[in-house]
């Protein structure tokens, strides 16, 4: 129990760090590209943070509903991506927590700035922002709109990710591979991805 304590801790420790750093990152590179953009393009943007949100929460939910044999048996054909979905499917709890939590708040909290930005943009353009009732309407309109967007994508996600789970974290795991192997940029320990029933059953 207290080793599960300590490595559930230092897990807690790093993905509050990761967090920290992912929204920083994410609120300063939202901010530059509003910064001087119209309220169309700003609209834009928002939608694109919703859509990452609703991507990353469909990967963590299908990580936890995925199925490991057919992986298993992949990965032991030397598939490529079979053994980054390994990989993703046997560590589906972080997973779950860095998609749909840590990203998928982070562009909750990050969408709600932007739409405040675009709103203001949006209230200089048709004459709103000398009107305080009328910048109250115009905000709670696009808050409302970006709110639902949210929650009816998280929805439709949530079914597609555990009907298709497999299929989707194999899809994952392909990425994975294609950004190690074609783009050299080291991801997971190798060690960490498959290891054969032979090599299991010989410790």
């Amino acid at each position: 129990m207290n080793s599960l304590w300590k490595k559930s801790l230092r897990w807690s420790t790093l993905i509050g760090f990761v967090t920290l750093i992912l929204a920083a990152i994410f609120s300063v590179v939202s901010t530059a590209v509003l910064s001087g953009v119209g309220w169309a393009i700003g609209m834009v943007v928002v939608l694109i943070i919703v859509f990452t949100g609703v991507i990353f929460d469909v990967i963590g939910v299908a990580a936890t509903a995925a199925k490991p044999r057919p992986f298993n048996a992949m990965a032991a054909k030397k598939v490529p991506g079979a053994s980054h979905s390994v990989f993703i499917q046997r560590n589906a709890d972080r997973v779950a927590n860095f998609c749909a939590d840590v990203i998928g708040d982070i562009s909750g909290v990050v969408s709600g700035t932007a739409s405040s930005a675009v709103v203001v943009q949006l209230g200089m353009t048709i004459g709103t922002n000398n009107s305080s009732n009328g910048q109250l309407i115009l905000s709670t309109i696009f808050t409302a709109v970006v709110a639902a967007l949210t929650v009816s994508g998280k929805a439709l996600g949530k079914t597609l990710a555990i009907t298709y789970a497999n299929n989707i974290v194999f899809q994952v795991g392909r990425i994975l591979y294609f950004i190690e192997n074609k783009l050299k940029i080291k991801l997971i320990p190798k060690k960490r991805r498959w290891k054969s029933s032979t090599e299991k059953h010989s410790r």
